[in-house]
C-alpha cells in the first residue's frame, strides 16, 4: 500500500475556513484600535492650542473663557488637523468635533475636555478631565461634557473607572 504524505483538498479547505473565521473575529477589534489611535493623535492639537489659552485665563482672572474669542483663539472651524474639524471653547470646556480624515465611526462626534480646579486654591494647576472620566478628589470639574463618541472608542483616560 502506498500512503500520501500531503493534505487533501478537504483538509486545506477546513484550514482556510478556520483562518477566515479567526480573521472575521479580529477585524472589529482592529477597527476599534484604529479609531482609538485617531482620537489619541488628535489630542495634541488641543494641548498645544486651546488648553494653554484656557489655563492662562484661569491663572490671571480665576474665570474660564466663555468661547474661543474670549480665550483669544480663532473661531472653532479654524482650529483643525487631520482628524478634527473644529475645536470650540464653552465656559472653559474644550469640545473637539471629529471630521476631515477621521474614521466614519467618529466623524461628526464630539469629545469634551473639561478643566478641574480647586476653587479655593487657584495656585493648584488645572487638571484636564477627558470625556466621561471623573475629576480627582478635592477638585471641581467646570463646563459641560458634550462627549458623543462611543465609550468603546475612547482611550482609557477618558472613561470613568468602574468601582470594585
Amino acid at each position: 500500500m502506498k500512503k500520501n504524505a500531503g493534505f487533501s483538498l478537504l483538509e486545506a479547505m477546513v484550514a482556510v475556513a478556520i483562518i477566515a473565521i479567526l480573521a472575521a473575529m479580529a477585524i472589529p477589534s482592529y477597527m476599534t484600535k484604529i479609531v482609538r489611535e485617531q482620537i489619541e493623535k488628535a489630542m495634541p492639537l488641543v494641548a498645544e492650542t486651546a488648553q494653554p489659552a484656557v489655563t492662562m485665563a484661569w491663572r490671571t482672572n480665576q474665570i474660564f473663557p466663555a468661547d474661543n474669542v474670549a480665550a483669544g483663539l480663532p473661531v472653532p472651524e479654524k482650529i483643525v488637523n487631520n482628524f478634527i474639524q473644529s475645536v470650540a471653547i464653552e465656559n472653559g470646556a474644550i469640545h473637539m468635533t471629529f471630521g476631515n480624515r477621521a474614521h466614519s465611526a467618529i466623524k461628526g462626534k464630539i469629545l469634551s475636555l473639561r478643566p478641574a480646579v480647586v476653587e479655593d486654591s487657584p495656585v493648584v494647576p488645572i487638571t484636564w478631565v477627558c470625556g466621561f472620566a471623573m475629576p480627582p478628589g478635592q477638585m471641581v470639574v467646570k463646563g459641560s461634557n458634550r462627549t458623543t463618541v462611543e465609550p468603546q472608542y475612547l482611550p482609557a483616560i477618558c472613561l470613568n473607572p468602574k468601582k470594585s
